[in-house]
C-alpha cells in the first residue's frame, strides 16, 4: 500500500517506520541484526563508538521508498546517520525528508500523533493555488 507521509523513529538498535494517509497507518519494524555495543576504555585509541551499520540503514531506506514526505525522529545520532546514508546512496529519497527532530522513546501512537501534527503544520505553510 502506498502512503504519502512517513515517519521513522530510529536509534542504533531498531527503526519503526510508520506510513500514513488519512486514517490508515501501516507500521514496519526494522531491527539492527549486527549491532555491537562498544565502551570506551581508558588508554585505547578511538572513540569507542560503533560505525554506522550500512546494512541496517539500507533496510530502513527500503521501507521508506514509497513515501512522498518523510519525518525522521530519534534520540541520538542514528537519525543523522540515516540522513548521511540517504545523501550518499539515495539522494532522491533524501529529497523527500522534510524534517528531522529529536525524540526520546515515544510509543507508536505518540510518533504518529507527532507526525500528523508536523505534516498538518507544514501543509498549512505551503502556498495556496
Amino acid at each position: 500500500m502506498s502512503h504519502y507521509h512517513a515517519v521513522v523513529w530510529i536509534d542504533h538498535a531498531e527503526a519503526r517506520v510508520q506510513e500514513f494517509s488519512g486514517a490508515v497507518t501501516e507500521r514496519k519494524h526494522v531491527r539492527n541484526q549486527h549491532r555491537r555495543h562498544l565502551h570506551h576504555k581508558s588508554g585505547v585509541i578511538g572513540s569507542g563508538k560503533a560505525c554506522p551499520d550500512l546494512a541496517f540503514l539500507k533496510d530502513v531506506a527500503a521501507n521508506l521508498m514509497d513515501a512522498g514526505e518523510i519525518l525522521v525522529l530519534g534520540p541520538g545520532n542514528a537519525k543523522l546517520d540515516l540522513l548521511r546514508y540517504l545523501h550518499t546512496h539515495l539522494p532522491a529519497l533524501e529529497a523527500k525528508v522534510v524534517g528531522i527532530e529529536t525524540a526520546d522513546h515515544p510509543t507508536d501512537a505518540q510518533v504518529v500523533a507527532h507526525a500528523r501534527a508536523y505534516f498538518a503544520a507544514a501543509d498549512r505553510m505551503l502556498p495556496r493555488t
